[in-house]
């Protein structure tokens, strides 16, 4: 077999059509997922349930079925049936707060009334199950809210003297019980992103240069380089280019050697999904094959519909970095 007929194949699949899905390589999570979102709760139940799941692992399973319980009434069913089953409560813990927040983001007028309820709820788990890192990390998904620091639980002072005062004490209870802390550590950029971009900056670099190797924080710096171009006043040639500068290009090379040593799995597709970007846009094509290759045909929505000209156009991006790589073209369109 020639070189082209063994690369064709490659190249074609490189144009399979993405697939989107929040349980991204956890199969298990995937059916709980389908089933909750036609209303069917037993295999989410099943799922919850399952013996001495890690912390970070619960983390994420609690956080995907949230999101999707949230849009339905399926969670009242639940409870009616099996109201001590373990997991429901934290799934409404969490569906309170998504309420919350997808409420003021709205400006209704209930907002508040919500935010309060969700607080209340969070200190009240977090008392019941001192095991649990789901509560504080609600807490720190309802700090961005408190957007004049009135509650002394954010205004803690950091450890770090570059840093100012924050939901210090959420971040480090979170991360005493889950030492990973991928959403934790997600909920503290956007935090600090809403206060300064120079503070968002300075807690990416404080936590990425403490990062151990492997840990998916490392992914951390590409959503901050993603956002620096999301935002940018005009997306001129030079700003098309910033994965080819610094700290950029560096930040990616050194979360594509934290990858490398990840254990299989621990990154998600969103997290590889900015890595497979950051590799491509910075004209690392072979990494960038790589990165693909490990999500096969999985994809987020994000990076690729931040850095298109318009949301609707992210796909196209998409399927074009990943040709592009495949045919070790070094060449970008972001």
């Amino acid at each position: 077999m020639s070189m082209t007929e063994r690369v064709a194949p490659v190249i074609a699949a490189s144009s399979a059509p993405p697939v989107y899905h929040p349980a991204g390589f956890d199969a298990a999570l995937r059916t709980a997922v389908d089933d909750l979102s036609a209303g069917r709760w037993l295999s989410a139940e099943r799922l919850l349930t399952t013996p001495s799941p890690t912390p970070a692992v619960w983390t994420f399973w609690t956080q995907v079925l949230a999101l999707v319980a949230a849009r339905s009434a399926v969670l009242g069913e639940w409870a009616r049936e099996h109201p001590d089953a373990r997991g429901l409560g934290v799934l409404r813990l969490r569906v309170m707060v998504e309420h919350a927040l997808t409420a003021d983001r709205a400006g209704r007028p209930q907002a508040w009334k919500l935010e309060q309820a969700a607080r209340v709820a969070c200190w009240t788990a977090a008392h019941a199950d001192p095991a649990d890192p789901v509560p504080w990390v609600c807490l720190l998904a309802l700090a961005v809210l408190d957007r004049d620091r009135s509650l002394p639980e954010h205004r803690v002072r950091s450890t770090d003297p570059m840093l100012p005062a924050g939901p210090w004490g959420m971040f480090d209870e979170v991360l005493r019980r889950d030492p990973v802390g991928r959403e934790a550590h997600h909920r503290m950029y956007r935090y600090w992103q809403q206060e300064s971009r120079s503070a968002a900056l300075d807690f990416v670099h404080m936590v990425t240069t403490n990062a151990l190797p492997g840990s998916p924080i490392a992914a951390l710096p590409l959503y901050a380089s993603v956002d620096q171009y999301r935002t940018a006043p005009r997306r001129d040639a030079v700003v098309r280019g910033q994965w080819r500068r610094d700290p950029h290009f560096s930040n990616t090379q050194r979360a594509y050697r934290s990858w490398r040593s990840a254990e299989p799995g621990s990154w998600t597709v969103s997290d590889l999904s900015h890595l497979a970007h950051a590799l491509w846009a910075s004209a690392q094509m072979d990494a960038a094959v790589e990165v693909f290759e490990a999500l096969g045909v999985l994809a987020s929505r994000t990076p690729w519909s931040d850095v298109a000209e318009s949301r609707e156009m992210g796909e196209v991006v998409l399927l074009t970095a990943r040709q592009q790589a495949f045919a070790g073209r070094a060449t970008a369109l972001a």
